[in-house]
């Protein structure tokens, strides 16, 4: 009976948060980190691996109270407490920390997987996502600092993901604006409500302050400090910023550190458009000691920052007595790849190998020649190419083809030559088998528009 059957089956479903790719999807995906990977290299940045799960102790408390709530946390089969790590950065701390004695400092980064948070889904936001990370740690001061700014636009330039803004700030410049106005003691609540600005809003910040304890000249001081990012030019937000900083804590010293950060992005040719000094950026994160970033798709706002980081001196300490600063920035491909979809990323889809369909032959005495041809298209063109695997007829092969989005079709006819069919144009000319490859480059040549 049809109910008896049905009873057993499970339903196919994901969890909330956590996605497949299909396979365009996942062939998009695997060109933006190969591409990802060659730009850090090109700066010097060294692949490591972090293993996906830490001890507890190694993860809660480093970022705040926020990510500490969204920890996948449970007991191991041997009876430890551990996490799926939440981000690359606290790893990487705690990594540097293990292996000082074998590592070559400034030591430069680049750490690529997947992390877990159990952050409320929406577009863009997920709780299983790649990130991109390049840190480096043993080195302070400007040049690193706008060199990190640097790698992430020449990264998402690369990336084709259109027009970004890379919004930038210090930590240190709130710390000296809140010791001015006597909230430094509630330094971290107060950072967590300025971070969330962008999603709640000004009046949304301005009673979560209020009902943090603030008293409303102290919020309305705050609202009016984070405005400062409205001003038209980056010139007026320093100086607007500098008569409220100084003297107070290290804002002196931030703000013409930032004020290098920016002369060194303008000798390596990043375009002032997309730059921006913002003092409302604040960064949840607890780590966060010094410059702090978030960028945005000018087409896109709303799917929030796809790549953010900073400054974070005092992280490996709590792992060594050895002195570690660092400083990193994180590109987290999944929202792009989820916000922008398959073909919103541009020129990605055609660093994509060609698909090349080789048919089941009619007879089977011919499936040595398939196998022949197949092999050396794959190997002299680098195409990906399937030979059919089962003798089916040949309309029902051509409709698979064109399900695949195949570029050519190669057919091996009884008098042992091969119809190449161009599936765009619909021509097909038969060629004996040493001919096959140099007409299929043609046809794929002619495809790219080269």
């Amino acid at each position: 009976m049809p109910n008896e059957r049905a009873r057993g089956i499970i339903t196919p479903r994901t969890l909330r948060g956590f996605n497949d790719l299909l396979p365009d999807e996942a062939l998009l995906r695997g060109v933006l980190l190969r591409r990802i990977e060659d730009t850090f290299g090109s700066f010097g940045f060294q692949p490591i691996s972090t293993p996906a799960l830490e001890y507890v102790e190694i993860l809660k408390g480093k970022g705040g109270e926020e990510p500490d709530a969204g920890l996948f946390e449970f007991r191991d089969q041997g009876g430890r407490q551990v996490a799926l790590r939440y981000d690359l950065t606290v790893p990487l701390a705690r990594y540097v920390a293990e292996h000082e004695g074998v590592l070559s400092f400034p030591f430069k980064a680049a750490s690529i997987g997947l992390v877990w948070r159990g952050d409320r889904p929406q577009r863009g936001r997920y709780r299983e996502l790649i990130q991109c990370d390049a840190d480096v740690i043993g080195a302070v001061g400007p040049v690193v600092d706008a060199e990190i700014l640097q790698l992430v636009h020449t990264t998402l330039d690369r990336l084709g993901v259109g027009e970004i803004l890379i919004r930038v700030n210090d930590r240190r410049l709130l710390d000296a604006f809140f010791s001015r106005l006597g909230v430094l003691d509630r330094r971290l609540e107060t950072l967590r409500s300025i971070d969330k600005l962008e999603k709640i809003g000004s009046g949304g910040v301005e009673a979560e302050l209020q009902a943090g304890g603030l008293e409303d000249k102290q919020v309305a001081a705050i609202l009016e400090f984070l405005s400062i990012g409205e001003l038209p030019t980056t010139q007026a937000r320093f100086e607007a910023v500098q008569e409220i900083v100084r003297g107070h804590g290290s804002g002196d010293e931030a703000l013409e550190g930032l004020r290098e950060v920016f002369d060194l992005l303008d000798a390596a040719e990043v375009p002032p458009s997309r730059l921006s000094f913002d003092p409302s950026i604040a960064r949840g994160l607890a780590y966060y000691t010094g410059m702090v970033y978030e960028t945005a798709l000018r087409d896109a706002p709303e799917i929030g920052s796809v790549s953010s980081g900073g400054r974070y001196d005092d992280l490996a300490g709590l792992y060594t007595t050895t002195r570690l600063p660092g400083v990193g920035g994180s590109i987290g491909i999944s929202r792009l790849v989820g916000a922008l979809g398959v073909g919103g990323i541009g020129g990605a889809l055609r660093e994509i190998p060609p698909f090349v369909l080789v048919a089941h032959p009619r007879s089977e005495r011919l499936t040595a020649l398939a196998v022949r041809t197949a092999t050396a298209v794959r190997r002299e063109l680098g195409a990906r190419v399937e030979l059919y695997p089962m003798p089916r007829p040949h309309k029902k092969q051509m409709r698979y083809a064109a399900l695949r989005h195949a570029a050519v079709v190669l057919t091996v006819d009884e008098d042992h030559t091969v119809r190449i069919k161009d599936m765009a144009s619909g021509d097909a000319v038969s060629a004996p088998p040493g001919e096959v490859v140099d007409l299929v480059r043609g046809y794929l040549l002619n495809q790219a528009g080269e």
